[in-house]
């Protein structure tokens, strides 16, 4: 992450939730502004697109509704990719399909549990920090990649997956598009794949931040060490396959390609289908789910 302190904005129209908010968030590293309704939001945003790492969003407010302020984010080329947390007392299925498909991927519910509010902040903002970090990455390559007929990497570590994302990505017209989606997919092939982090372990261990930590100590586990995640890149005369194969047992991926309401309180669990919404014209696994075949079509670029 950079060094300065991410920025929050918090937007309810009730001041109890803003400071129940500011207390929870208080011994962490954020800076936190705070707006009373969605007009005075937009207007915040709209001014210094470049100053928020993250916007917890309250649905029902007066001026503007939350998903209003969401449609204009998504229309906005600065702030479509900020991370909105919508936070709402209507639990009810309908509103959790109608915020994710305005792009709220994150959801909070009142009353605040502390405990889940400090582990969605946190995931949504160190994803929304690493995409960036990506992107500059692949701006800072050359263009030539796009001329490579094919090719075959293999990598083992987070850092070699993103790394490797912010380099493939350089291979498609529009690098900024796919590198998240590449990134994703490459760090879900290593930690579920080839060290076998369940579902439920991750949520455990985001909510006590010892993640970073399980998975260096796997990696160092003979039984997970000479795992690798095997990429291979093919191009055509109108499109790119990227096939991503990880050694590990498979998993259950057909929920995993939607946005599903189920998941939309946890810390993690969107990235295969944000990766297929906005990253890629076709995503597809086979067999067990230890492979995954992408498509960039390449002339509607």
């Amino acid at each position: 992450m950079p060094d300065c302190n991410p920025t929050l904005l918090v937007v309810d129209d009730e001041p109890l939730n803003q400071e129940i908010i500011s207390e929870y968030l208080l011994d962490s590293a954020y800076s936190l502004k705070t707006a009373d309704d969605g007009a005075s939001a937009w207007s915040m945003l709209e001014a210094h697109p470049e100053m928020f790492d993250a916007v917890l969003l309250d649905r029902m407010m007066p001026n503007m509704d939350g998903i209003e302020v969401i449609e204009r984010m998504k229309a906005h080329p600065e702030l479509s990719r900020v991370p909105v947390i919508m936070q709402t007392a209507a639990a009810a299925k309908d509103d959790v399909v109608s915020g994710l498909r305005a792009g709220a991927y994150y959801y909070l519910t009142k009353p605040f549990d502390e405990e889940v509010l400090r582990s969605i902040v946190d995931a949504a903002v160190e994803d929304y920090r690493r995409n960036r970090a990506l992107v500059s990455q692949v701006q800072g390559q050359d263009g030539v990649l796009q001329l490579m007929q094919g090719a075959e990497f293999s990598v083992r570590t987070l850092d070699d997956a993103r790394s490797l994302a912010a380099f493939v990505a350089n291979a498609c017209p529009q690098p900024e598009r796919v590198v998240m989606g590449f990134s994703e997919l490459l760090v879900n092939a290593v930690e579920h794949g080839n060290l076998e982090i369940t579902y439920a372990e991750k949520s455990r261990l985001n909510s006590t931040g010892e993640w970073e930590q399980e998975v260096h100590c796997r990696l160092a586990d003979p039984r997970y060490a000479d795992k690798r995640v095997r990429v291979t890149l093919a191009r055509a005369d109108d499109k790119l396959l990227v096939r991503i194969v990880d050694q590990g047992r498979g998993f259950d991926w057909q929920p995993f390609l939607e946005m599903d309401p189920a998941r939309a309180f946890d810390s993690h669990g969107r990235g295969i289908a944000m990766a297929r919404m906005l990253s890629f014209d076709r995503i597809e696994y086979l067999g067990a789910g230890n492979q995954v075949e992408v498509q960039i079509n390449l002339s509607a670029e």
